[in-house]
């Protein structure tokens, strides 16, 4: 499957036309204004400034834009910006070990720009099997005035992957929430991975962004309701603080889905509306409880009959699929909730559920999912070390429809859990970091049931919930019953904090197992990696 010509031109187009029109708008700039990229294990080191038990602000909705009076700033400046004298040093010794590439601050604007290598050689002890990954990336990030603000990064990569992630991308033609495997059928895999997104802070209450990119919602590693895992869309998002205890965010996306009926020669792939709100409220300084909504709905239909954005998906409040446009595919409705609650001084309690309103009549009822789970820092007292412990499940089919083209899914990979739907998962991470040494580990559990020939036992979320379900189906783990095991850990030297460059070493062990196979991987890696983009592995 191949993208859209000029696909990747029309956003690099989309990056500097943008930039364009911001610069034309400069005025003079009071205040710096950060966007920072979503990645958990650089966000997990955020808890003791996102999580204090006196206070309480909007957590739940990812990436965050930092600001001056922001109450992370301190902290992320430790982490990330903050930097040694850099006036008497060259301009190598800079861009490896204390500042960006390129690096621009006045009156008017900011500008800050990065080479990203992404570089690793592993072997898979199975087989023998070596892998590698070659990825030459940039990011541009930088403020226009006090108010306007834009990012983007490109990645151009080639790599061949572990036999499991090889079996993965050969299946969905993705690499897991990258992109397009452009590759097919080599063993190497190549693909290109791009965001860009343009800003407007209105004062303190007030932000609008506009782009390529992903939005993730909830206090944990995986979330049930929108996650990172899918590839980046197009997205417009409004976020507005009403007082100081209520968000609220609404997000209008387009999505695409590869697997759809192809009617025309605009792209290789049918495409979909999506629209998510969610509102959060900070009953006290420990306690927050959020509300979410999301409908997929079609742009057109099998016969190629365009249904384009109705006015009524521009509604700001609540709806469900009875407010949308009329069409041959029912839009796909589904509601749920987000919680924490800061339990002790350094610990905070963590939940979501999610209700599937739209499944077929042959599967009512069993469209849910639910998590919970707690993390914290200083565990034993120990600076910088901050854990997770997590629980995920999703009944089967939660998140598939009766017609596929509207499933919870961006190009055939899941906007929630990776593991789909028919699944319970457990995970426990730790983090530490001493000095410039970053200590990572993490250890999964999961049981799901797989399909086994043509019946459907609801695992696979792109499927149609109404053709060939599985006799007594009802039930978590039914199915070809599959028990996964993973860990991995990895010690990192951080080289930049400014865009993440570190040496880093790595293990990776995997099991997969059920009635019919027992498939093991063991994996080792070395590389100099950098960016604060998400690889994911572990599914």
């Amino acid at each position: 499957m191949l993208m859209e010509p000029g696909y990747y031109l029309k956003k690099a187009s989309f990056v500097f036309i943008s930039f364009f029109v911001l610069f034309l708008t400069t005025k003079e700039a009071n205040a710096q204004l950060i966007y920072q990229p979503y990645s958990y294990h650089f966000y997990q080191k955020l808890n003791k400034a996102v999580y204090p038990i006196n206070s309480n602000s909007h957590t739940a909705v990812k990436p965050y834009l930092i600001s001056d009076s922001s109450v992370v700033r301190g902290l992320y400046d430790s982490l990330v910006m903050a930097a040694a004298d850099n006036s008497q040093k060259s301009w190598v010794y800079r861009i490896l070990f204390s500042g960006h590439a390129v690096e621009v601050k006045n009156s008017g604007y900011t500008l800050n720009a990065d080479y990203l290598p992404d570089l690793q050689l592993g072997k898979q002890l199975e087989g023998r099997r070596t892998t590698w990954l070659n990825t030459r990336g940039y990011q541009v990030s930088g403020t226009v005035g006090s108010n306007f603000f834009f990012y983007t990064s490109g990645y151009e990569n080639q790599g061949k992957f572990a036999n499991y992630e090889t079996d993965y991308i050969n299946k969905t033609r993705m690499v897991p929430g990258q992109g397009y495997d452009r590759g097919l059928p080599a063993s190497s895999k190549d693909w290109a991975y791009v965001t860009a997104l343009i800003g407007y802070q209105a004062g303190k209450n007030i932000t609008i962004a506009l782009g390529e990119d992903k939005t993730f919602i909830g206090e944990g590693y995986r979330s049930i309701l929108l996650s990172d895992y899918a590839s980046a869309y197009p997205l417009l998002r409004l976020t507005v603080n009403l007082g100081k205890k209520v968000q609220y965010m609404a997000m209008w996306t387009y999505m695409e889905d590869q697997n759809a009926v192809q009617f025309n020669s605009f792209s290789n792939n049918r495409r979909k509306w999506g629209a998510f709100h969610y509102v959060d409220w900070n009953i006290t300084n420990r306690a927050s409880l959020g509300f979410f909504n999301a409908i997929i709905s079609e742009e057109a239909n099998d016969l190629g009959q365009l249904r384009g954005f109705d006015i009524n998906y521009i509604n700001p409040v609540y709806f469900s699929s009875a407010f949308g446009p009329p069409s041959q595919v029912a839009d796909h409705t589904l509601i749920g909730f987000n919680s924490k609650y800061k339990i002790l001084p350094k610990t905070t309690i963590y939940g979501q559920l999610l209700f599937d309103q739209s499944l077929s009549s042959a599967v009512k009822g069993n469209g849910n999912a639910w998590q919970a789970g707690f993390k914290g820092w200083e565990l034993f007292k120990v600076s910088n070390l901050n854990y997770l412990i997590e629980y995920n499940t999703a009944s089967p089919f939660t998140y598939s429809n009766k017609y596929p083209m509207v499933n919870y899914a961006e190009l055939s990979e899941p906007l929630a859990d990776p593991l789909g739907a028919n699944f319970k998962e457990y995970i426990g991470i730790l983090n530490y970091s001493l000095g410039k040494f970053d200590f990572q580990g993490e250890l999964l559990w999961a049981k799901y049931g797989l399909n086994t020939g043509n019946i459907n036992y609801g695992k696979d979320i792109t499927l149609a919930d109404d053709v060939n379900i599985a006799p007594g189906y009802s039930g978590t783990g039914r199915g070809l019953t599959t028990t996964l095991k993973y860990a991995e850990g990895t010690v990192a030297y951080i080289l930049n904090p400014k865009y993440n460059l570190r040496m880093e070493i790595g293990v990776l062990l995997r099991q997969e197992s059920n009635a019919l196979s027992n498939t093991k991987t063991i994996l080792f890696t070395v590389g100099l990696r950098s960016s604060f983009r998400d690889l994911y592995h572990d599914f």
